[in-house]
């Protein structure tokens, strides 16, 4: 059985997540565009898509995979030492990580991930 959700940020076209079976696809996720802080922005964008998990009924324990976009690939390193804020040591999803160029010209970081829960 396939479940979608409405959009958490106004957009009709895409689904906040969507459940097929197990699985928890999770839309893009950002925030804390108020500040040009890539901690800030990554805490904020972590703590939206916690918001999404739990709606979805998961955790960042059932987090499979995480895709994480980066505007400015100097940022890399300091962004992924937010992971250890959101994970367990030892319990990291299998990641990617890119640049891109976002929309919102304010925006350092984006993330979108796959989740287990049985």
């Amino acid at each position: 059985m396939i479940i979608r959700t409405s959009s958490h940020y106004g957009d009709d076209t895409c689904s906040s997540y969507v459940t097929a079976g197990d699985f928890i696809f999770l839309s893009h996720h950002a925030g804390g565009h108020e500040s040009n802080d890539i901690v800030h922005q990554m805490e904020a964008s972590f703590d939206s898509l916690a918001a999404t998990l739990e709606s979805a009924g998961a955790t960042f324990g059932d987090i499979v995979q995480i895709n994480l976009y980066l505007k400015n690939i100097e940022d890399f390193r300091v962004a992924k030492d937010v992971f250890y804020k959101y994970f367990k040591k030892d319990h990291f999803p299998a990641r990617m990580t890119t640049t891109t160029d976002f929309v919102n010209p304010t925006c350092l970081c984006m993330l979108d991930a796959v989740a287990y829960s049985s």
